[in-house]
């Protein structure tokens, strides 16, 4: 609601206006089964307002920006409120299949005997919950975290622990650098706790790091040997995101300024051990379906799940072999400049709230654009359970 409310109130319309609202959330709380419907009511939007809730872990985000420009694209809407939401830190506890099992046997028991009989099944392991984030985060067909997919991702491309850091570090640090620049100012909005506390930044950031002190962090995931540690990964935090998705006849109809146009998009798939290369089977073929080479791509947010991920998907544009059998091209396909490349850092520093994220980067990928007067854009990210998604994006 907080980045909502003042996205609206900006517009020369009124909050009914709009078709439809569609929102990205992965982690939906009981409370609240169809976030994109309360998020309409709460947001005066009006009972009339169908909203509707999207799925694809962390691609949710950017699937609610790619439905709704499906859906103006074929003439069935013309104002569209596309978000993505994600509160990680509401994740539930859950109780483990065995004290599962134990409260159904106590509570079907049909006599006394039989209670007492169920009662002396108890154990006190049954009284320690499970972090459902934990079991949300890890694979169910390959039974890996996505911290180990990362690390999968990182051994395949010979992807170093140093490198991984140089490139956290460096993100810490180019985050830092926009917003001390004000880069965010008229897109993050202050976020009130319910205290009166203003958090008017994602405070996530820690641009005093480097290398070297990256490099005093234990892994996380694959002790002792492993690349990918607390510091050089994306952080579990909460966030929001909300986009206006215009048809011509809306543009016209409201004198609205457009910012850009959303030229194609594409989702691919892959073995879910490896998710993290993801952004490299979506995004090769939406540039081959536009005849478009790496170089012909200005600017790119590729969302920082793990450094070890990134610097692998880099790394897997500039092998040839993995090229010509994987991808089906004739060769490397090249490599992105690292100065077209997540410009104002990313997930390392801001967080990864699942449901957001998608959404996130499309928006910031736009206002960069705009900021560094760049004509051509791809916002792409891996999904979790062997997915990726990538949108092409022109200013206007």
């Amino acid at each position: 609601m907080q980045c909502g409310r003042p996205l609206l109130l900006r517009q020369p319309f009124a909050p009914d206006a709009f078709d439809q609202v569609i929102l990205g959330c992965v982690n939906v709380i009981a409370d609240e089964m169809n976030p994109a419907r309360v998020a309409a009511l709460r947001l005066g939007m009006g009972e009339a307002m169908t909203a509707f809730t999207v799925q694809i872990n962390c691609g949710s985000g950017m699937q609610s920006i790619d439905t709704a420009y499906r859906y103006i694209q074929e003439g069935v809407s013309d104002l569209i409120l596309a978000g993505g939401a994600e509160s990680l830190s509401h994740a539930p506890l859950v109780f483990s299949r065995g004290a599962v099992n134990w409260y159904a046997r106590m509570f079907g028991a049909r006599n006394m005997w039989a209670r007492l009989t169920a009662m002396l099944g108890f154990r006190p392991r049954f009284l320690t919950p499970v972090i459902g984030l934990e079991r949300g985060l890890t694979d169910p067909i390959t039974d890996l975290n996505m911290g180990q997919t990362a690390e999968l991702v990182g051994h395949l491309f010979h992807v170093s622990r140093r490198q991984a850091d140089e490139y956290a570090a460096e993100s810490q640090q180019r985050l830092g650098r926009a917003q001390r620049e004000g880069v965010f100012k008229n897109e993050v909005e202050p976020a009130f706790g319910r205290d009166g506390t203003v958090f008017d930044h994602d405070d996530g950031v820690r641009p005093d790091s480097s290398a070297d002190n990256l490099a005093k962090l234990r892994p996380a995931f694959e002790r002792p040997w492993g690349k990918v540690t607390p510091g050089n990964s994306s952080q579990i935090t909460d966030g929001a995101s909300w986009v206006i998705l215009a048809s011509e006849d809306a543009v016209k109809q409201h004198n609205l300024t457009p910012k850009a146009v959303i030229v194609d998009s594409e989702w691919s798939a892959l073995d879910p051990s490896i998710m993290g290369l993801g952004p490299v089977y979506c995004s090769t073929a939406l540039l081959r379906r536009h005849r478009l080479s790496l170089g012909d791509i200005e600017l790119w947010e590729l969302n920082e799940a793990f450094a070890a991920q990134v610097l692998g998907c880099l790394a897997a544009w500039q092998d040839e072999e993995f090229c010509r059998e994987v991808l089906g091209l004739d060769g490397a396909a090249g490599a992105i400049p690292r100065d077209r490349l997540n410009v104002d850092g990313g997930a390392i520093g801001t967080g990864h709230p699942v449901g957001a994220s998608g959404n996130r980067i499309v928006l910031h990928l736009v206002n960069a654009m705009k900021r560094l007067g760049f004509k051509r854009g791809i916002a792409t990210e891996c999904i979790g359970g062997g997915q990726g998604g990538a949108m092409l994006i022109e200013t206007v």
